[in-house]
């Protein structure tokens, strides 16, 4: 379905209007984290219904900021005195990253008769613009990759308010019950952020902004230049807005491509969550954390995404940010290794044909 015409500042209004309705709705019913599932839901739907949804790149950057500010706020006093608890969950995390690799890029080249180039790199659970970066130089369909990736991300997010409901996910503590920060508080902390951001981006270190965000706000909170929490309103926003950003993914995806690549991408998420929970549910035996908030940090969906649904939630956003940090610097090896074994059998299977 073509978009229909509309100025960019005209359609930005209506992306908002949407998310606000959505995440509204959301909230009345009751649903966790209604503002950010409501707001990635209505937005998605919309794109994929071919309405003209915009994010302008300058918003991308102030909802990282404000997501990873958030992140800060919200981390826990006592996140230091459970780093001995973490080489456990960090151990489960490794197993669990081979396993959806192996299992999610088997199913789909054997169920759906993907390529391994693009079954592959479609399984890989994060690191997107990397995943991208090696298919666009000739390894699988880039189209068909980013369509299962995209899926992962939003099901993902969707599928955490969901669990809350049947699963023990809102077991966490909320971290807003020590006054709200002032004006000149929130514009100092974010003007802290902003720089630690553009120097994480600087360093070409992964999902910069979002992480020097939370950086910058983590340690001004554990050094005690602060202890309030982030207004509500305020984070209301940064919910709303994020579900735009998670929406938004959807924009220039036709329904026939969408429809093409869903089912592989739905069955793979699935299996994602699966064998998350699975891992998570091992790990709470030996950790003593929420099971939601372990299951976030081990979740392979956007640190965006997860962290806000951590703060949402009432989870310690140290946590969960560590973990999210070392599956980046875990994939950024798997990725290129797995892509050469890829390579190496497809020359060996051309090199048999030949023969």
């Amino acid at each position: 379905m073509s978009r229909p015409a509309l100025p960019e500042p005209l359609s930005f209004v209506l992306t908002l209007a949407l998310a606000t309705a959505g995440g509204g709705v959301a909230t009345l019913l009751g649903l966790p984290a209604g503002w950010l599932m409501g707001s990635a839901l209505a937005v998605t739907v919309a794109a994929m219904l071919g309405l003209p949804i915009s994010m302008p790149n300058w918003l991308r950057d102030v909802i990282y900021v404000l997501i990873g500010m958030s992140m800060g706020a919200s981390v826990a006093p006592d996140s230091l005195s459970l780093l001995a608890s973490w080489p456990i969950s960090l151990a489960a995390l490794a197993i669990e990253l081979v396993i959806i690799i192996a299992a999610t890029g088997w199913m789909l080249t054997r169920l759906f008769g993907l390529d391994a180039g693009t079954a592959y790199l479609s399984s890989f659970p994060g690191h997107l613009s990397l995943v991208l970066g090696i298919a666009a130089s000739g390894v699988g369909n880039p189209r068909q990759i980013v369509i299962i990736q995209v899926i992962r991300i939003f099901m993902l997010t969707i599928a955490v308010p969901v669990m809350a409901v049947f699963l023990p996910l809102g077991d966490g503590i909320a971290l807003g019950s020590m006054g709200v920060m002032s004006p000149v508080q929130l514009l100092l902390l974010a003007a802290g952020c902003v720089a630690v951001g553009l120097v994480f981006i600087k360093l070409k270190i992964p999902a910069g902004m979002v992480l020097g965000a939370m950086a910058a706000a983590t340690v001004a909170k554990l050094g005690g230049l602060y202890t309030e929490a982030m207004p509500g309103p305020l984070m209301v926003i940064t919910f709303m807005l994020t579900g735009v950003l998670i929406g938004s993914r959807f924009v220039g995806i036709t329904r026939a491509e969408f429809l093409a690549a869903a089912k592989g991408g739905v069955i793979a998420t699935a299996m994602t969550v699966g064998i998350c929970t699975a891992i998570t549910l091992v790990v709470a035996q030996f950790v003593d954390m929420p099971f939601g908030q372990i299951w976030l940090g081990l979740a392979p969906g956007a640190i965006e995404g997860m962290g806000a649904l951590g703060i949402a939630l009432g989870y310690d956003t140290a946590f969960i940010a560590a973990h999210h940090v070392i599956r980046l610097l875990m994939l950024s090896f798997a990725i290129p290794t797995v892509v050469m074994l890829v390579r190496w059998q497809e020359k060996a299977a051309q090199d048999r044909q030949v023969g």
